[in-house]
């Protein structure tokens, strides 16, 4: 009796446990593909391009873009239309017309700057950051960063994670990305490599490579000022923006291009409008026969 109870309570304590340890396997499952991604998942860069664009669809559609003839759009064009096809990208460029100190670019080659970013920095600077930027995408950092943010919101439930293609996200989940994307904290190594691309872009194409130590000392000097929370959030994974500068400083004076950087003050020309001429209506003479 005492040895048939014993084999009815491990029974019981078998078919208890393998219940639990199925339950938790089918949540290993989902939790392993989110972060380690699963054996059967790929994504390449043609899926980092295809998802990022559908993202920075929405978010422009969320955004006010500055228009074809608005000052800023103009501006723009005007520094970096002449990159719209560069390494092996088609770049296309807008203005998000907003405050905030920003710019990000996606593995689609979608570059957006935002209009406070271009209210601080002028054309030299603004080639820096922006070069930094796509720096990211040339390194397959933004693929990266696409995938890591798909991973997190298509396939938390582990059903992509049974297929070789990405699924199909939904609007909210595609927002979310978009987020990520923007948000995404790469690593110290990946903001040096694009600090270099930057630099290295400014002295190719025969800009003043002392920019890029001024706009990273703008940024440093903002970051103690009245936007130090909004900038310490967006620069919170990469390198002191202090010692960005020095290291540009550095490289500058290694290749024997130093001088000190005369920051010119942004100005945004309004586009000048004409008004269509006012149309003047003149009295036909009528002659009456007598």
């Amino acid at each position: 009796m005492k040895r048939k109870s014993v084999f009815l309570v491990a029974l019981v304590a078998f078919m208890v446990f393998s219940t639990a340890k199925a339950q938790i396997n089918l949540g290993e499952k989902a939790l392993g593909a989110v972060q380690k991604g699963y054996t059967g998942f790929t994504f390449s860069n043609e899926d980092a391009a295809k998802l990022s664009k559908e993202a920075v669809a929405k978010m422009d559609a969320e955004h006010v873009i500055a228009g074809p003839t608005d000052p800023y759009t103009v501006r723009l064009n005007k520094i970096f239309g002449k990159y719209t096809k560069a390494y092996g990208l088609e770049l296309n460029y807008k203005v998000y017309v907003i405050k905030e100190v920003n710019a990000f670019a996606t593995a689609d080659g979608s570059v957006r700057v935002y209009s406070g970013l271009m209210d601080v920095m002028d054309d030299n600077e603004l080639l820096v950051v922006i070069g930094h930027e796509i720096g990211h995408v040339v390194n397959k950092d933004s693929r990266d960063a696409a995938r890591a943010a798909y991973q997190k919101e298509a396939l938390i439930d582990g059903a992509a994670s049974q297929s070789g293609t990405i699924a199909a996200v939904t609007d909210s989940q595609l927002g979310k990305i978009g987020s990520a994307m923007i948000d995404s904290k790469h690593s110290r190594k990946q903001e040096s490599e694009a600090d270099l691309f930057a630099y290295e872009f400014m002295k190719k194409n025969g800009y003043d490579v002392n920019a890029v130590e001024s706009a990273f000392s703008i940024l440093a000097k903002m970051s103690e000022g009245a936007q130090s929370d909004f900038l310490t959030k967006m620069m919170s994974s990469h390198p002191d923006s202090k010692e960005r500068a020095e290291n540009a400083r550095k490289r500058a004076e290694k290749d024997g291009l130093y001088k000190p950087y005369v920051h010119q003050t942004p100005v945004v020309t309004p586009v000048k409008t004409t008004k269509p001429a006012a149309k003047t209506t003149t009295k036909k003479k009528t002659t009456t026969k007598k």
